[in-house]
């Protein structure tokens, strides 16, 4: 429901009254952050190099930074150089895997009768146990998935291998159910090791900062235009630690958009808890730096998954903007409720990031055909960060470990969950609900370019395609942001 506009201050302190009920369930340690600079963080809570536990210490070298967290998410981001050749280390293109893959779009299959193992038997177990699953023989799968067990002891190998490790193990928490315990907050070290991951993620591969770009250009080709409301509402449901915020406050100050009023509604899961705190101290201090009026509010997930839209304050005469990932579909029971929901909030814009290989998969409706899929998607991935880290980089196993293992589980967890019920993919959805797609601006384009040329990784490229601007790793797509309207 929409309640009339009101001033600043005036909302300020309404979200103070619902931030000090939110505080009891998000209570942690007070910590003020002080900078939005992520070593700054980690040693305000001890939790840093010196200090840290030795289970923490991960021996990798930490990107630098100047004193804010801005240049994880800016074009003009001192990246560290890459080698000028690389060599695709499993194979040249997924038709060594995968052989009816087209190679030319980056996604569907033109068969999935034959799976060619390209010597890797592995595959051919990792498939006999989704199968087992798929047609409910979880004995069987069992007996299988121990063999492979025995056979993939550690994430170690070329990029196959080591995807099809984290496969087997996603295979094996929802064979077991470990993957449905009871949901349990973050702990601090987890928390510092995600930051790590993400920061480091962000310096050697241009996959996270392309994500973060094309969607803030979105957001800011919106608000170009003419409106009566000087107020922007995003409402995010995937904010992670928020720092592609601290890149848009800097372009709303500069380009004068919004009348410098950023509100900020983001949805998050239930476990995500200890983290929503840190990600409000840092964007509120950064926000104030940059004397941008700037509040933000959580809604749990659960709750969302009950009220809608509903639970989300609207305050009329805003511009809302909605940011969507595949994230949500995963918690959802179905995407055509969400859709005609989202219509009835008028969003000026939605932007749509799949950086987890949706596009086309999703709805099939089929557990192998989205597992196999998302292996050769997940594969194609550490590939891109093989050739962007030296062999043997830690770099790497903390960005797998933190980054990829969580979104392969929840992948392998949604396609499960989703078998024998195909509905729509999200494009269609989008469509049969009245929505366009809007074209992205060249300056989008542009930055796309740029970022590229300053990552010189061979083996990336930007394309267009059906609306979306497209990253591309040897022609398969590995983010695709795309704008939309009703």
């Amino acid at each position: 429901m929409k309640i009339p506009a009101s001033s600043p201050q005036d909302t300020t302190n309404n979200n103070n009254n619902t931030n000090s009920t939110d505080s009891n369930h998000l209570s942690m340690d007070e910590h003020v952050m002080r900078s939005m600079d992520w070593d700054s963080i980690m040693k305000e809570l001890e939790l840093d190099d010196d200090s840290a536990p030795n289970s923490l210490k991960t021996g990798f070298t930490t990107t630098t930074t100047d004193s804010t967290i801005l240049p994880l998410y800016a074009v003009d981001s001192n990246l560290p150089g890459f080698p000028d050749q690389i060599q695709p280390s499993d194979f040249e293109s997924s038709s060594d895997v995968y052989p009816g893959q087209n190679q030319t779009t980056g996604y569907g299959f033109n068969s999935l009768d034959s799976v060619d193992n390209g010597g890797f038997d592995f595959i051919e177990d990792l498939i006999r146990v989704v199968d087992c699953v798929e047609s409910d023989e979880l004995q069987l799968a069992q007996v299988v998935l121990s063999r492979l067990n025995q056979r993939l002891r550690s994430p170690a190998g070329r990029p196959l291998q080591r995807a099809a490790f984290y496969f087997k193990e996603a295979l094996g928490s929802l064979l077991t159910g470990s993957n449905r315990n009871p949901i349990r907050l973050s702990s601090w070290s987890e928390i510092v090791q995600r930051i790590r991951a993400i920061k480091e993620y962000s310096g050697i591969s241009p996959i996270p900062l392309f994500s973060h770009f094309t969607a803030n250009q979105a957001i800011l080709d919106s608000l170009s235009s003419q409106s009566s409301s000087p107020f922007v509402h995003v409402v995010d449901f995937e904010i992670g630690f928020g720092g592609q915020y601290a890149s848009l406050m800097r372009e709303i100050t500069e380009k004068s958009v919004s009348g410098g009023f950023l509100r900020v509604t983001a949805v998050v899961a239930e476990e995500c808890a200890v983290e929503t705190r840190l990600v409000k101290e840092n964007l509120t201090q950064f926000a104030a730096e940059m004397k941008i009026r700037f509040q933000i509010e959580f809604v749990l997930m659960k709750t969302f998954e009950m009220l809608s839209f509903k639970a989300i304050r609207f305050v009329e005469g805003e511009r809302t903007v909605v940011l969507i990932s595949p994230a949500i579909f995963r918690r959802l029971s179905g995407i055509t409720d969400f859709v005609n929901n989202l219509r009835r909030v008028s969003p000026k814009v939605v932007v749509f990031v799949d950086s987890e290989g949706w596009t086309e998969i999703a709805g099939s409706g089929s557990f192998r055909r989205e597992f196999v899929s998302a292996l050769e998607f997940y594969t194609m991935v550490l590939e891109s960060l093989d050739a962007a880290a030296p062999p043997g980089d830690l770099v790497k196993k903390i960005v797998e470990a933190f980054v990829l293992r969580p979104k392969i589980s929840a992948a392998v967890e949604t396609a499960a969950d989703r078998r024998h019920t195909g509905e729509m993919t999200w494009r269609e959805a989008f469509c049969a609900a009245g929505m366009r797609p809007i074209q992205l601006s060249q300056f989008a384009d542009f930055q796309a370019e740029c970022l590229l040329e300053k990552a010189q990784v061979r083996g990336f490229h930007v394309a267009k395609r059906q609306g979306e601007l497209v990253l591309c790793w040897h022609g398969r797509a590995l983010v695709a942001t795309s704008a939309w309207r009703f």
